[in-house]
C-alpha cells in the first residue's frame, strides 16, 4: 500500500510504539509484505526465520521485535510485537469505511460504461470507459478498472486475501492480516460470473491486458496475471504468483502460492502445478510436467500388466 504522501518515520514510530535505530529524519512511503516489498516501504518481521530475508529485501524500514547485529543499511522500528503494529499502521492510514448505498460518490466511472441492476461499487473505485458491468456485481474500494472490460453477473472484486499471521503460543492461532492493496483491471479484459478476485494483502493483484477468464475462477491475492491469457473454469491460482504473457490455463488446474508461470505455457485441465514452470511448453499431471515426459510415463504404466506377466512367467 502507499500512503497518500510520504510519512515521516516519527510519526509512524509514536503511533506503533517502537523505537528508532537508524535516520530518524526519513520518511516511508508505503508499508508492504516482504513479497512485494519495494524500495522506500516498511515491512515488519516478528520471526527469526526470516529476519534475513527482510533486512536483505529492498524494504527502507524493518519492523522488527529485537535488536541486530548487521542492518544491511535499513532503518529499524524496535517494538514488542510487529504485526500488531503492522495492524495499527493499515487501520490508521486505509481505514474502514461504511457505506450505505449501492454506488458510492467517491467512485470514478467513465463514459459509455453501463452499470446493470444489482451492482455494487466501493470508494475510490475507478472505472474506465465502454465497460459493461452485469448484475449483481461487486465492486470493493480501491478496484482500478480499466477500458472496454466486462464483468459478468455475480464475479466478487477486491474481497480480503486469504492470509494469516500464525502463532499457535496464543488462543487465537489464525490473526487476520489486515488486506490494503488494490484490484488492477487492465484495458480489454473479460472475467465471467461468479469469479472471485481478491484484492492484495498490501499491493496489487493485477490482471493484464487483453486477459479472458471463464467463470467459477479464483484469483488469490497479489496474483499477477499477464497480458492475452486465456483462464478456464474453476481454476485457483493462490497467492502471490505470477503469470506471464500468453498462458492458457485449462478447466479445474489448480496454481500453487508464490510460483511463476513462464511466457506462453499451456497448463492442461486439472493440471495441479506445485513449482515455477518454463514458458512456451505444454503441462499437464500432478505435479504438473512437460507433456512430453507425462505420456511417455502414460505409456510405460499401460506396459506393467505385460512386464508383470513376463516375470511370472519366468518364474
Amino acid at each position: 500500500m502507499h500512503f497518500d504522501k510520504k510519512i515521516p518515520l516519527r510519526q509512524i514510530a509514536k503511533l506503533i510504539g517502537a523505537r528508532i535505530a537508524g535516520d530518524e529524519t526519513q520518511e516511508a512511503s508505503g508499508i508492504n509484505e516482504i513479497h512485494k516489498v519495494e524500495n522506500g516501504d516498511l515491512v515488519f518481521v516478528d520471526h527469526p526465520k526470516y529476519y534475513e530475508k527482510c533486512l536483505k529485501s529492498d524494504a527502507s524500514f524493518i519492523i522488527i521485535n529485537k535488536e541486530v547485529e548487521e542492518s544491511f543499511g535499513k532503518t529499524l522500528l524496535i517494538c514488542e510485537n510487529p504485526f500488531e503494529a503492522y495492524l495499527s499502521i493499515v487501520k490508521h492510514f486505509r481505514p474502514y469505511e461504511p457505506q450505505h448505498t449501492p454506488i458510492s460518490n467517491t467512485a470514478v466511472i467513465g463514459k459509455n460504461t453501463t452499470i446493470m441492476p444489482g451492482v455494487f461499487i466501493g470508494h475510490h473505485t475507478i472505472i474506465g470507459d465502454n465497460c459493461i458491468i452485469h448484475p449483481n456485481v461487486t465492486i470493493y474500494n480501491h478496484c482500478v478498472i480499466g477500458n472496454n472490460v466486462v464483468i459478468h453477473s455475480g464475479t466478487v472484486l477486491g474481497a480480503d486475501a486469504f492470509y494469516f499471521n500464525t502463532k499457535k503460543n496464543r488462543d487465537v492461532w489464525f490473526k487476520k492480516m489486515e488486506s490494503c492493496g488494490r484490484v488492477v483491471i487492465a484495458d480489454d479484459v473479460e472475467i465471467g460470473a461468479n469469479c472471485c478476485i481478491d484484492r492484495g494483502v498490501t499491493h496489487d493483484t493485477v490482471i493484464g491486458q487483453g486477459t479472458k477468464l471463464d467463470n467459477l475462477i479464483q484469483l488469490g491475492h497479489d496474483v499477477v496475471i499477464g497480458k492475452n491469457c486465456l483462464i478456464a473454469s474453476q481454476v485457483g491460482i493462490a497467492g502471490a504468483t505470477t503469470v506471464g504473457n500468453g498462458v492458457s490455463i485449462w478447466g479445474q488446474a489448480g496454481i500453487n502460492k508464490t510460483l511463476t508461470i513462464g511466457d506462453n505455457a499451456v497448463v492442461l485441465g486439472q493440471a495441479g502445478v506445485t513449482a515455477t514452470i518454463e514458458g512456451n511448453k505444454a503441462y499437464m499431471g500432478t505435479p504438473a510436467v512437460d507433456v512430453n515426459i507425462k505420456r511417455r510415463e502414460f505409456v510405460w504404466i499401460k506396459r506393467i500388466p505385460e512386464m508383470w506377466d513376463k516375470l511370472k512367467k519366468l518364474d
